[in-house]
């Protein structure tokens, strides 16, 4: 069973604090978490009052309120929707599914898992293809419970669809090379 507080440590580190990119799809952003997608989150009120307080941004991340809601948002929204505190879930595969999710969406993160586990089922031997619709039930966890001795091999599945996935999008979006660098310190 992966262990969401080191998935979310890690992720953390990719995010960042404050940031209000104008060339950011997500628009202002705090922790990861966009105004753009996420209007409703209630952060964004204590956001908008620290914009008029001392030592803003910095500010924000003294506001233990502020981290809990923070903590409690990625774990509804990313971490138990793909059911990561399922046994089948490896930490280093929850922490891959986890990353995804918050980088691309948690569709697209159980799309790249259906993908690759279908890829490893021996052409049916082991398990019947997944339906690839990115909804992890108890078809998509019986298949990776299968699965358990190809941890590595997996992991490599799941990033080389993420890589495949930034750079198609920088294709399609060139202003986005500019995160380049970013994105692909998280394929690893």
């Amino acid at each position: 069973m992966a262990n969401f507080k080191e998935a979310y440590e890690k992720t953390m580190g990719h995010e960042g604090g404050y940031a209000n990119d104008p060339d950011d799809a997500g628009g202002e952003t705090y922790k990861g978490i966009s105004r753009v997608y996420n209007p409703g989150w209630a952060g964004w009120g204590t956001v908008d009052v620290a914009k008029n307080g001392p030592n803003f941004p910095e500010s924000l991340d003294e506001n233990m309120i502020l981290q809990i809601q923070v903590a409690a948002y990625y774990k509804d929204k990313y971490w138990d929707v793909n059911r990561l505190d399922d046994a089948a879930f490896v930490q280093s595969v929850g922490e891959e599914m986890f990353d995804t999710g918050v980088n691309m969406g948690v569709s697209r993160a159980g799309k790249f898992l259906q993908k690759s586990l279908n890829y490893l089922n021996r052409n049916g031997d082991l398990y019947e293809e997944l339906v690839v619709d990115g909804k992890i039930g108890p078809a998509s966890l019986s298949a990776l419970a299968m699965c358990a001795n190809d941890e590595q091999v997996l992991l490599s599945m799941l990033n080389t669809l993420q890589g495949q996935h930034y750079m198609n999008y920088m294709d399609d979006s060139p202003s986005q090379k500019k995160y380049a660098r970013g994105w692909f310190k998280r394929v690893c």
